[in-house]
């Protein structure tokens, strides 16, 4: 590219040159957008889709509204697990209290129910942080776990204290198999995914950030705590409990409170640890560690003769989680994501060094 100065015209190579990662990002997102919409529907098995596609694709939601609140914001959470759980069972109860309640109101509704119980439990933040914030969100968790073991009008009068969907329609097509189950998550995550990156990339975001790294000096130059906390609770348990209703309606189909125990809640706070705090991105890859490392375990010991126990493969699984947790946040707190980004930069000038 050529451009004149002072008369003479002289030329710029690195802003030539700045075009194409631009341009081989935007194929790399339509190559990924045709290969989830298109590739995985005719390719995939039934199994392929219950086991890895539809909970990835969830835990993947539930993982970028957990990462705006403590990636982005740096507010510690340990009750994930009881926005997804208060997400699944409003969405519930619009449903079966409300006649003809459109499903995907029910599960905004569940969402709307989350960022108000994450305001409520983010009022806190206003005054302490760190590990004092983490076990106040720790009490929202064993909060709703006494609360829908124990209210029945939260199961709608169930006995066995157990709730179930049956069918999932939507302006009056039916999402029977699990093909049109995947399409009903991946169109929910792209929508929220393009929310939350357009957020983080806004004043809304910039600001979060601040809070982040130094919430005196942000508050110094004019950034509201108050508003910068709250809204990104708000925010981040309204994505939470989107993802509680899907992994109990689309998911689950049937399900208890113990599906929303504080193991959830610790399963994607580590999910954002290896996948990359404070990343969109981070969110996928951590979602994509947590569902195929169960399996990966599982398959080694079969391709090679072995045989291992639910127990050992369970205890190993842990141990490998603990063993990377630390491993990232010594060598790379920035996770999955910046491993890849650093990877992508290299093959782009490969073989060559400029």
């Amino acid at each position: 590219m050529f451009y004149r100065e002072n008369g003479q015209f002289k030329s710029s190579y690195r802003a030539d040159l700045a075009l194409f990662p631009v341009a081989q990002d935007r194929w790399a997102m339509l190559a990924f957008a045709a290969i989830a919409f298109v590739g995985a529907p005719l390719l995939a098995s039934d199994y392929a889709f219950r086991a890895v596609l539809i909970p990835f694709l969830i835990l993947a939601l539930a993982a970028i509204g957990l990462n705006v609140l403590v990636g982005y914001c740096g507010q510690i959470s340990l009750g994930t697990g009881a926005f997804m759980a208060v997400g699944a069972y409003a969405a519930y109860n619009l449903q079966v209290r409300i006649a003809g309640m459109p499903l995907l109101l029910s599960l905004l509704g569940g969402g709307v129910a989350a960022a108000v119980l994450g305001v409520m439990f983010g009022i806190p933040s206003l005054r302490i942080r760190g590990l004092y914030l983490a076990v106040a969100t720790l009490a929202a968790q064993f909060f709703v776990d006494w609360f829908t073991n124990r209210v029945a009008w939260v199961t709608h009068d169930s006995s066995s204290g157990s709730v179930s969907v049956q069918t999932l329609r939507i302006l009056g097509h039916s999402f029977d198999t699990p093909a049109q189950r995947y399409l009903l998550c991946l169109a929910l995550v792209v929508v929220f995914g393009l929310l939350a990156k357009n957020l983080v990339r806004g004043a809304i975001g910039r600001e979060w950030m601040a809070m982040r790294d130094m919430d005196v000096a942000a508050a110094v130059i004019g950034i509201r705590p108050v508003y910068a906390k709250l809204t990104a609770f708000a925010v981040s348990s309204f994505i939470v409990g989107v993802a509680g209703a899907l992994w109990g309606f689309v998911h689950l189909g049937a399900w208890e409170p113990a599906a929303f125990g504080i193991d959830k809640s610790f399963q994607l706070l580590f999910m954002i640890i290896i996948g990359g705090l404070g990343s969109i991105a981070g969110s996928f890859f951590g979602a994509a560690f947590i569902v195929l490392l169960p399996l990966f375990l599982n398959g080694i010991p079969r391709w090679l003769g072995l045989s291992m126990s639910t127990a050992t493969s369970s205890h190993l699984e842990h141990m490998i989680f603990g063993a990377l947790i630390v491993f990232f946040l010594i060598v790379e707190p920035h996770g999955l994501a910046r491993l890849w980004s650093t990877a992508r930069q290299k093959l782009r000038v490969w073989p060559f060094p400029h």
